[in-house]
């Protein structure tokens, strides 16, 4: 055989393990502060935008070498986290479900302790657009970034806006679909949620849309209309189109999404939508469960039983698959999962932003244009910023 092929093979399987045993301990870290993970294997330029680069990562590790992640010197790690249904996939594919800033303290030296700070921020928050004379929901940023420029624009403006919400600087961005998510769950086995009282979302994965010919198929009983009117200068208004209501053919989590009081064993599927149902409740509760699933994974996916079986461990890095993206390298990932070492069990101060004196928001009148959104107190971000900014003084 060649040997310039032979090194070239074993060079390409290091490269190919490192990055999954490296992508693999990062994803548990961040599973400890929100609901983003990394795809490993020989995908891993698709997860880093491009960033990957084996020759930089082994630079960075040599002796003497400069590998501080951004903040790093400066005690505070920005990351932002976005999780979403995926790209092309029905129903507001690129729409962010969910928005967290995940903040990390390194343990500086002995007299010093790690600390890690999680705040979600909610979908409705309206916000100016990155680059657009506009104000959108928050949740649209990314899909409106990955127009301007694909599969860099959405991270780009959501780590732009964020920033700007936050009053931090945020040079690191993770997202993860639905499908990673369950794949994950799936993976360790499921995880295990005890209830003091029963769990139901019969609105949310029942809602008739607007009939089209291949996902809303079936006709609500009796026939419902979505109408559209026309507004006279005088101020009255009449109906100028009616178009029926159909319910999903395949609905989400079975329509009406129920789980009993006491303990319920959570596949993949349900945990997503236990994560994910915020009709029968709000969005705000809606993040607090997703930060309660989260550290049920972590606690399983830690466990001696899972590390030590390799079936499961497999199943954890192909679940990262073509389901995840970071604009962070390879050698940045490499460095997170030693500050992930050093952390050790960092309980997180976890914060909800929401629609109260406490949660710094509120609900301004709905209007035909923007619907439901929601605006800080003050109508500036001083309060919020002020937040973020002690988020790790605990």
């Amino acid at each position: 055989m060649n040997r310039s092929n032979t090194m070239g093979n074993e060079v390409s399987f290091w490269k190919k393990r490192w990055v999954r045993i490296a992508l693999f301990f990062v994803a548990l870290l961040v599973i400890a502060g929100g609901v983003l993970f990394w795809k490993a294997g020989s995908v891993l330029k698709k997860i880093t935008s491009g960033n990957s680069n084996i020759f930089t990562s082994i630079a960075k590790s040599l002796p003497g070498s400069s590998n501080k992640l951004v903040g790093e010197e400066n005690g505070r790690i920005n990351i932002l986290l976005l999780g979403m249904r995926g790209e092309n996939v029905p129903g507001g594919g690129l729409l962010a479900d969910t928005i967290m800033v995940l903040s990390i303290h390194p343990k500086a030296n002995d007299t010093d302790a790690s600390k890690v700070s999680l705040i979600s921020i909610p979908r409705d928050l309206y916000v100016k657009v990155p680059g657009r004379d506009e104000q959108r929901k928050i949740n649209a940023v990314f899909a409106l970034g990955e127009e301007r420029e694909h599969r860099k624009g959405g991270m780009d403006d959501m780590r732009t806006v964020v920033g700007e919400v936050t009053g931090l600087d945020i040079p690191y961005a993770v997202t993860i679909n639905f499908q990673g998510f369950t794949d994950l769950v799936n993976a360790i086995g499921g995880v295990d949620v005890t209830l003091a009282q029963p769990f139901n979302e019969s609105l949310q994965f029942h809602e008739a849309q607007v009939c089209d010919p291949n996902v809303y198929t079936i006709p609500t009983k009796p026939l419902q209309y979505q109408y559209k009117y026309y507004t006279r200068t005088e101020g009255t208004r009449y109906i100028t189109a009616a178009y029926p209501l159909c319910y999903n053919h395949d609905e989400e989590c079975g329509g009406n999404f129920a789980l009993p009081a006491g303990q319920n064993h959570l596949d993949g599927g349900k945990a997503l939508c236990y994560a994910r149902a915020r009709y029968g409740s709000n969005d705000f509760e809606r993040a607090r469960r997703q930060q309660e699933v989260i550290k049920l994974i972590k606690a399983k996916a830690l466990t001696v039983g899972t590390l030590t079986d390799f079936s499961k461990v497999n199943a954890m890095l192909d679940s990262l698959g073509n389901n995840a993206s970071t604009n962070m390298q390879a050698w940045e990932l490499k460095r997170l999962f030693e500050l992930y070492q050093k952390a050790g069990d960092s309980n997180p101060n976890q914060k909800v932003l929401e629609d109260s004196e406490e949660g710094l928001l509120y609900a301004p009148p709905i209007t035909e244009q923007a619907g439901y959104t929601l605006l800080p107190r003050g109508d500036n971000y001083d309060r919020i910023h002020e937040l973020f900014k002690n988020s790790l003084a605990y």
